[in-house]
């Protein structure tokens, strides 16, 4: 069992990767993208052309792909994302929605249906792995996806308390109207923030690419999970991400331990538990606040 748990802790990282640019683009432009798990697919099919077309390794070609999907990002804020905003908050859902369909099914046009993986692109690291004291395996690439959202997690944290351009980001997050009057260009730092989102986007891409087979409509399932951890560490919180990840990994281990066909069904109790225990809570502050107010 202690062996199970520790192989849903690196699961976690897996979920926590994918959520992450979920969460950083919530937190600023309280936009649930539902074309991210596309995205991410998109970004392992931009590696697997370059690794199986040009023989570029796929994490040389994050060189490439990481640009691409960042330009890209800023391309689809102020293009796309700004303008459908003014429309209302339902809009931009339903633009991000249409995005993916029309990803999804242009991939599914290019690629066809057959799987593809980046695993034959990277050596052993896709099956090698450490044994820990205790005759724990730990597959390297797990270990390698786990250190790469905590250093992700950890550079975003700075980069939003320590420099102009992430002040400007996390003003524009609180109030985007108060952010214009002092001088924040509220759009130029969102589209930023939507770069930066695509970015990590790029680099789940390549780690799911390497984990496991993907194919055009892989999006889903990508989205579901990168959701359900970031609603379970909390919406805009990126160590919550983490956390969120992490939790649901764990609950689906245990799930599989009780049944076989209970992995993806302990995931989804306990987001559907955690989101039930956030909604009263959310409840009962409200209430309490229309109680003081009336006293």
């Amino acid at each position: 069992m202690t062996s199970n748990l520790l192989q849903a802790v690196f699961l976690g990282g897996n979920y926590a990767l994918i959520a992450v640019g979920l969460s950083f683009m919530f937190s600023v432009m309280r936009i649930i993208n539902l074309a991210h798990g596309s995205l991410a697919v998109l970004s392992s099919y931009l590696l697997f052309v370059l690794a199986s077309k040009f023989g570029i390794n796929p994490f040389l070609g994050l060189l490439i792909v990481v640009p691409v999907m960042a330009a890209l990002g800023w391309i689809l804020q102020r293009y796309i994302l700004d303008r459908s905003a003014r429309g209302g908050e339902l809009l931009p859902v339903l633009t991000t929605f249409g995005l993916a369909i029309l990803l999804d099914n242009l991939m599914f046009q290019r690629f066809g249906a057959d799987t593809r993986s980046l695993a034959p692109y990277i050596g052993d690291l896709s099956w090698d792995a450490y044994e820990l004291p205790g005759g724990f395996m730990v597959g390297k690439l797990q270990i390698l996806t786990l250190a790469t959202v905590v250093v992700i997690i950890a550079a975003l944290q700075l980069f939003l308390k320590k420099t102009q351009l992430g002040r400007s980001i996390r003003a524009t997050a609180m109030d985007p109207d108060t952010a214009g009057l002092v001088g924040i260009d509220a759009k130029r730092a969102s589209a930023a923030a939507a770069a930066i989102a695509l970015a990590t986007v790029a680099l789940a891409g390549a780690f799911l690419g390497m984990r496991v087979t993907f194919e055009p409509y892989s999006g889903g399932m990508q989205l579901l999970a990168a959701f359900e951890a970031t609603v379970i560490g909390g919406l805009g919180s990126l160590w919550g991400t983490l956390l969120g990840g992490i939790v649901l990994a764990v609950a689906q281990t245990l799930g599989a331990s009780i049944h076989p066909q209970g992995f993806l069904l302990g995931g989804h109790l306990a987001f559907l538990a955690i989101l039930f225990v956030r909604l009263l809570r959310g409840r009962a502050f409200v209430s309490a606040w229309l109680t003081r107010a009336r006293a």
